[in-house]
């Protein structure tokens, strides 16, 4: 059932629209004033994100209070569009899934503000920092409260434009400056995607509203495919999955608070809450939604492997990332969509924590990012050890905490859902490399003995971060560990019940193996991962040859990421150059050439006609008597043709 409020009714929901407004606001008084504020850009960045997280806490409260079949109402804020006959109207939908996103991208977004106090301190471009973390969060706000494709789309191309403007932030570097480039236009090819299901959505309803697009199942089994699959690729470039996945690790040449709120709270899950959005859609085509989940399975797959060798802390957490998108791609291709929005809010909240961590790590080791190069940090930052520690256990899927209940959901789906047993294999095997790869990281870290330099004349004292930075990671830690109690019943959990009538519900077709053997294949799978780690990093001491030394050919493939940037570089980006080359040379010697012939030409005439102007009378006299002399010449030569004289 849905409810119209309006901006002037009074209500809680009638003021959601305030929720990107306040920090929209925010960002343009600090990129307009932000210099001569200085240090107060911070605390006014922070009362704007802080506002709209407590209008968010309002909102969820509002509905909660209301009947479970009356929580969805839209907000006509204003006209947006009006030529002719054509009217659009800027409206927000606000629905528990609505709320959920809210909380998520208000919450973790006001620590990673707090955070970005100490983390960003003394950098010159401190006050344009937070303008453009406040914008980040208004735009993300914009996509999750809009009520039709096209509204949307605003808050996903702008967030597509503030996720340039902060990876590349620290622009004089050149490879932050390509890594910022290489985001924008990957994610420009997923677009491509959404704005033709747009069009084609909008042939086939004749509008682009949810309340008109999602009820329409008397369209076409292909038009309905056709608006799925483009949606799909829209998603793809946005959460990185295959083949659009390799703008997201480079990412990482951002400010690490920007790492932090790229991957975990705000841009690359905007994908799977388009796929949890559009669910009704995709319940018509299991096909479409198979494709949906063998994305997601190839993607974890290889991401995962990829993260198992990696030296850089940040870009094993990157890996990570585009690895647990595409378990959350498997949930919402097996049509399990509140088991994907499960596992988006727990590993929001783990992998925010795990980001900061990591900040926290380079900030006490001079921006240091090697993992090869520290070790032994447990005892100089014992508050970020501890809150790594559940971080590491939160996403290696130890119960129990967090990612252990959201993971285990999504494996059992995969594993009831017809035909999809290969994908829950493979959720399997992912699960045990995530366990892997993230205690290598966890140890090579904070275990063992020091590999950096703590007695020389260029010796590192790492000390613990200051209270702003700690702070969060303290909070987020907290989350981390008890987000998992959200959902803690694959049927009959809270989530289920809060998002029953935001999303489909997920029906199973098969169940191939029982409910306990799942629980114990997926902790055997798990604990067999850090076990394996641990014998590898911690009985052994750690060697800087690499993770896997006894397969120095998967190694090398994983560490080059299998080569896939480079036939990127091969395929499409060296050709299209040397088309614009050669595009180049006909335009400067043919197009060009052929204008700055017709100029030279005309220049030479010119130059001609100037000798000519002498400015002496004498010159134009005889010029004169030259030319009444030809005249009569032909005169003369005229009439003696005409007479016979001539001829």
């Amino acid at each position: 059932m849905e409810h119209v409020a309006t901006p002037d009714a009074g209500s809680v929901i009638a003021l959601a629209w305030l929720i990107p407004v306040i920090p929209a606001i925010s960002a343009g008084l600090l990129l307009l004033f932000g210099k001569r504020l200085g240090t107060l850009a911070a605390p006014i960045a922070i009362a704007a994100i802080t506002a709209s997280f407590g209008l968010s806490v309002a909102v969820f409260t509002a509905l909660n209070a209301a009947d479970p079949e009356a929580r969805t109402f839209v907000v006509n804020v204003a006209t947006w569009l009006q030529v002719g006959s054509l009217s659009v109207d800027w409206k927000l939908l606000i629905d528990p899934l609505t709320a959920v996103m809210l909380l998520l991208v208000t919450g973790v977004g006001a620590l990673i503000h707090l955070y970005s106090v100490g983390y960003m301190h003394g950098d010159e471009r401190y006050s344009r920092f937070f303008a453009y973390l406040n914008l980040f969060a208004a735009s993300m706000l914009v996509l999750v409260l809009g009520e039709s494709l096209l509204t949307l789309f605003v808050g996903w191309e702008l967030v597509g434009l503030c996720s340039y403007l902060l990876i590349g932030f620290w622009f004089e570097r050149r490879d932050y400056a390509g890594a910022a480039k290489k985001a924008f236009v990957t994610n420009r090819v997923g677009d491509v995607g959404f704005m033709l299901a747009m069009f084609v959505t909008f042939a086939a309803v004749g509008s682009l509203s949810f309340s008109d697009v999602l009820p329409a199942s008397g369209l076409a089994t292909g038009t309905v495919t056709a608006i799925g699959l483009l949606l799909l690729v829209g998603a793809v470039g946005k959460s990185a999955q295959i083949p659009l996945y390799v703008w997201l690790p480079d990412a990482m040449a951002g400010p690490t608070p920007v790492s932090a709120l790229i991957h975990a709270a705000t841009m690359v899950t905007a994908g799977v809450y388009l796929i949890a959005r559009m669910s009704p859609l995709y319940l018509q085509v299991p096909d479409v939604g198979m494709v949906v989940a063998w994305v997601g399975a190839l993607t974890a797959l290889v991401a995962a492997l990829i993260a198992c060798v990696q030296n850089d802390l940040k870009k094993i957490l990157a890996y990570s990332t585009v690895s647990q998108l595409g378990y959350m791609f498997i949930a919402v291709g097996a049509g399990a969509y509140t088991a994907g929005v499960f596992h988006l809010l727990t590993h929001g909240a783990f992998k925010a924590l795990l980001f900061l961590a990591a900040g926290s790590v380079m900030h006490a080791m001079h921006e240091e990012t090697n993992v090869w190069k520290m070790g032994g940090l447990r005892k100089a930052m014992p508050i970020t050890f501890v809150t790594s520690l559940i971080g590491w256990l939160a996403i290696a899927g130890l119960p129990p905490l967090s990612g252990y209940f959201s993971k285990e959901e999504i494996l059992a789906a995969a594993s009831e859902r017809s035909g999809m047993l290969p994908v829950y294999f493979i959720g399997l095997a992912v699960a045990g490399l995530t366990a892997f790869y993230m205690t290598r990281w966890f140890v090579l870290i904070f275990l063992g003995k020091p590999r950096y330099d703590h007695s020389g004349p260029h010796a590192l004292h790492p000390h613990e971060s200051p209270w702003t930075m700690w702070v969060p990671l303290a909070v987020l830690s907290v989350a981390a560990a008890g987000a998992g109690l959200l959902n803690t019943s694959a049927e009959g959990g809270w989530l289920h019940g809060w998002l029953e009538h935001s999303v489909a519900g997920f029906h199973a077709a098969v169940h191939p193996i029982g409910h306990s053997t799942l629980i114990a294949l997926a902790l055997s799978v798990g604990a067999l991962g850090i076990l394996a780690a641990f014998v590898r990093y911690v009985r052994r001491e750690p060697q800087a040859e690499g993770a896997v030394a006894r397969f120095p050919g998967y190694q090398r493939l994983a560490f080059n990421k299998f080569y896939v940037d480079e036939l990127y570089q091969l395929a499409i980006v060296k050709p299209g150059r040397m088309l614009a080359d050669g595009l180049a040379v006909i335009d400067r010697r043919g197009i060009d050439g052929a204008v700055n012939g017709v100029a030279r030409g005309t220049a030479g005439l010119a130059t001609v006609g100037r000798r000519l102007q002498t400015g002496f009378v004498r010159s134009y006299a005889f010029a004169i008597l030259v030319g009444a002399v030809l005249i009569a010449a032909l005169f003369i030569v005229g009439a003696g043709v005409g007479n016979g004289w001539i001829g």
